[in-house]
């Protein structure tokens, strides 16, 4: 199993909620759990460490690799490797903390939502709600078919001067969503890569608006 972090419920609950996070590349479980005390009280929260060690605190789910031909590109097959880990992951969870199946939600910022997208595609309602920040889809990690049976539903914000992964790339996906009839809500924030104030309360309003609409 992957190494995480874990913030139980803050109120009893038998079948709690479930949301992974999952960081971007270069840094660590600790990144996104800073504001785990922020998020609704019924969730699990759980904060996934990458696989792959760059140095001191930091991990990647993927090399990224540089050359003079092919400039920046992915190690997809390392992409792939994370997203198969990822969706066990996921599934070993929910027995070992019996969540309620059918409240999972999959938080990704950069490389982490890059995989979020990939493993909501690949593997049909694992997830019912991928919060994807700063990243894209890649179409070389999706399947060549995409099932029409996908209930999942994205929540996609990104920076208007990412100078990291820039916002055309970030555009592309909800008309990749919408190709497929899948349901999303899509903001952009003038912020570079990373997440402000405004995009955290947005996706904190995004979140406490589904889990609420699941409980009905």
């Amino acid at each position: 199993m992957l190494n995480y972090i874990k913030r139980e419920p803050k109120i009893s609950i038998k079948n709690p909620p479930l949301l992974i996070l999952l960081h971007g590349y270069g840094s660590n479980e600790q990144d996104l759990f800073s504001f785990a005390d922020e998020l609704p009280s019924e969730f699990l929260i759980i904060s996934v460490q990458a696989p792959y060690e760059l140095g001191l605190n930091s991990y990647a789910w993927y090399a990224i690799n540089f050359n003079e031909i092919n400039g920046k590109f992915s190690n997809l097959n390392e992409a792939e490797e994370s997203i198969n880990k990822i969706s066990l992951f996921i599934d070993e969870i929910k027995e070992k903390y019996n969540t309620n199946p059918n409240k999972t939600f999959l938080l990704g910022f950069s490389q982490g939502a890059i995989l979020s997208y990939a493993i909501s595609l690949k593997h049909p309602n694992k997830v019912q709600h991928v919060i994807a920040l700063s990243g894209y889809i890649n179409e070389d990690l999706l399947p060549k078919e995409i099932p029409n049976n996908i209930k999942t539903n994205y929540y996609i914000s990104h920076g208007i001067v990412d100078q990291v992964l820039p916002i055309d790339w970030a555009r592309k996906a909800p008309k990749i969503l919408s190709k497929y009839n899948l349901k999303y809500d899509y903001f952009e924030y003038n912020m570079g890569h990373g997440i402000n104030p405004q995009n955290f309360f947005s996706l904190k309003e995004w979140i406490i608006k589904h889990i609420q609409r699941n409980l009905m």
